[in-house]
């Protein structure tokens, strides 16, 4: 199965993962070529080289009618809104202005770009639907470049307090922004991936200034968009994840977490401007994940025997810890000391939950002790991924496993009961309905 992971860090911006994408396909200049033929308006890409740490890689600047967004981070100890300009990581914020009442541009306006002179004109988010709708790119890639640009959208509405429709953005920054996003789902789209890992993103810290004054790193609206993603902070004094990498991020991630096992084919750098005592760029992985080669996952054993709960109490306890997202639990009848009968409960867990599923267990039965094995058991699993098949008796969740040389599916057997009891007919009836369809599909 081909796998894109993707290693943040040093946090990740649109034009960085741009960068880095770039340096898998077979042809980076050419694909450049392609990206200035899209008629993003005043938008010019321009790929250069360069190298931190010792490490060369990729820079794909965007200008928009000649000017370069940049970022504004707050030097250490400045805790007024000074502008120092340090040399951009990434293109800055899509600055999001609320416009509820008629805005004057004649009075002065606080950017934080590092431009010459300020260029005042915004676009809305209509506004940016509309140049996307505009392009000649597959609807696919459309689709992607809206859906991702409208998580900055809702992020920023979110953060100002203001509804979606009342946010704008600097013309600059916004067509900057389109323009990374554009490229990245372009890219996505020529390598597809069939699972995308992205790695902990390093957010940065300190402060970064934008138009509505210095906000704390991560920026809300970066924050926003981060919610359910592992992340952290560290000794990067500067904003290392924007909006626009954020969403990103977001959009394609399949999953995140450590590099997975994989064959990896093809590595590519996405380099930053600023200059950091570690190497400030995007790394990206592309190969085949290891699902050909030996196990690829572990899992813990939680077990406890118990004499004195009830069928009913053991039931729910099973219930509850598969709610709480246990592999699996089973019983098993015992004879224990004394020659009492009992039961002998077992929860299978991600290794990184034992602790959890153990309080569980200790609060939720009678035991005064959980056993975990002192190893922790590999497995075999195909990679799994769910679709919406269309029936006669409604949608039915079908679930695909592959790996190994296996591909195997198979109907979540509570859509296809839910159907039966709602149409009055028998499961075998759905279950012919799905084969039906299945081999309509085919031919």
């Amino acid at each position: 199965m081909k796998t894109l992971y993707i290693e943040c860090n040093m946090g990740a911006a649109g034009d960085m993962l741009l960068s880095a994408l770039l340096e898998l396909v077979p042809d980076p200049d050419g694909f450049i070529e392609r990206l200035n033929g899209l008629g993003l308006p005043g938008v010019t890409f321009k790929k250069s080289q360069q190298i931190h740490c010792g490490i060369t890689g990729t820079h794909v600047s965007v200008t928009v009618n000649g000017q370069e967004e940049a970022s504004a981070d707050v030097p250490h100890g400045h805790d007024h809104p000074h502008e120092h300009d340090q040399g951009s990581h990434s293109h800055g914020h899509e600055h999001a202005h609320e416009h509820t009442h008629g805005h004057d541009h004649n009075h002065p306006h606080a950017h934080s770009h590092s431009h010459a002179h300020a260029d005042h004109r915004h676009h809305s988010v209509a506004d940016i639907a509309r140049i996307i709708d505009g392009l000649p790119v597959p609807d696919a890639v459309r689709a992607d470049a809206r859906a991702v640009y409208g998580l900055i959208a809702e992020a920023e509405a979110q953060a100002h307090g203001r509804p979606v429709g009342e946010v704008h953005f600097h013309e600059v920054g916004a067509l900057d922004a389109v323009a990374d996003v554009v490229g990245v789902s372009l890219l996505m789209d020529a390598l597809a991936p069939d699972r995308v890992v992205v790695s902990p993103i390093h957010v940065g810290s300190g402060q970064v200034k934008c138009a509505h004054g210095i906000l704390p790193v991560p920026a809300p609206a970066t924050a926003h968009i981060l919610r359910g993603m592992p992340t952290y902070g560290g000794w990067v004094r500067g904003e290392l994840c924007t909006p626009t990498g954020a969403a990103l991020l977001r959009h394609f991630a399949t999953d995140t977490g450590p590099m997975p096992v994989m064959t990896v084919r093809a590595v590519g750098y996405g380099m930053g401007t600023k200059e950091f005592g570690a190497a400030n760029c995007v790394r990206v992985f592309l190969g085949e994940d290891g699902h050909e080669h030996g196990p690829n996952g572990t899992v813990s054993e939680l077990s406890c025997n118990i004499d004195d709960m009830t069928g009913e109490a053991l039931g729910y306890v099973s219930e509850l810890l598969f709610a709480e997202g246990a592999l699996d639990v089973f019983t098993i009848p015992i004879q224990m000391k004394k020659s009492r009968p009992g039961i002998l409960l077992t929860c299978l867990c991600a290794d990184g939950d034992a602790d959890r599923f153990a309080r569980l267990l200790l609060t939720h039965t009678t035991t005064f002790g959980v056993r975990r094995t002192e190893y922790s058991h590999s497995r075999y699993t195909l990679h799994r991924h769910f679709e919406k098949a269309e029936t006669p008796y409604g949608v039915i969740t079908v679930k695909t496993g592959e790996g190994y040389g296996v591909k195997k599916t198979k109907p979540e057997f509570g859509d296809v009961a839910r159907a039966a009891r709602e149409h009055g007919v028998p499961v075998s009836a759905v279950y012919d309905a799905l084969k039906d369809q299945k081999e309509r599909k085919q031919t």
